[in-house]
């Protein structure tokens, strides 16, 4: 068929360094950050993604790639990987600016987009929810009811839309010189046979690489990391099962 000889399209933008007009307003270099995109990247090509990686792009220039996306011609899947610094329903552009998810969300399946309107897209986000560390399982809690926007974000996802976050709302995501945890067990799960898993398992698994198998060390040792993920796909769908 004409899906099958289109390739499927994956964007990956990475964030390492950041400038900002006020001085003391820019936020930290993220060492460990562009390899891993570039591993990423690899692998995706492999597996058959036609893969434009972008690095170091504002607020305005990260809105512009999607807006590009919707011009092109896209396989059976869209995927696009974001690793930069963030806060909860926002990642920041290069220039310290925000771009809102839902606005990205937004662009992809608007009306205005019926190429990609009809196919699974798939996110994967490496950035900091807020500032709270996860110190693992603490049984006693006072359990502060979620923030309401942060749950919009959550209902907010437009129709065939997956997206997995590095950590949970209001959590920081971790990143060492060698790479994030999130993305490495990502990288980890593309590169072995579970990649031939469904999309909601191969993303438990993730959750469950980085759950059980990582910690801070450091400045943050012991601390945890949780992924989560937000699908509203109504079956299910093996996107790197090349």
């Amino acid at each position: 068929s004409m899906s099958q000889a289109r390739q499927n399209r994956a964007l990956i933008i990475v964030n390492t360094d950041f400038c900002s007009s006020d001085s003391d307003g820019a936020f930290g270099t993220r060492r460990g950050a562009k390899r891993e995109a570039e591993k990423l990247s690899k692998t995706l090509s492999r597996l058959n993604y036609k893969v434009k990686l972008m690095h170091n792009k504002t607020a305005k220039e990260i809105e512009d790639l999607y807006q590009e996306e919707c011009c092109c011609e896209h396989g059976e899947y869209f995927v696009s990987i974001i690793s930069s610094h963030g806060k909860e329903g926002v990642i920041f552009g290069y220039d310290s600016e925000p771009v809102k998810l839902t606005r990205i969300f937004q662009i992809l399946s608007s009306e205005k987009c019926p190429v990609l309107s009809k196919i699974p897209k798939i996110f994967f986000i490496q950035a900091c929810r807020g500032q709270e560390f996860d110190r693992g399982v603490v049984v006693e809690c006072d359990s502060r009811a979620p923030e309401p926007d942060c749950l919009s974000d959550y209902v907010s996802i437009p129709p065939q839309t997956v997206v997995m976050f590095a950590c949970s709302p209001g959590y920081v995501a971790f990143l060492n010189i060698f790479g994030s945890m999130f993305l490495q067990a990502l990288l980890k799960v593309l590169e072995g046979e579970e990649r031939h898993l469904a999309l909601n398992r191969l993303m438990t698994r993730i959750n469950w690489h980085v759950a059980f198998c990582c910690q801070a060390r450091g400045t943050y040792e012991g601390c945890k990391e949780m992924p989560c993920f937000v699908t509203n796909l109504l079956q299910e769908v093996f996107p790197f099962s090349a």
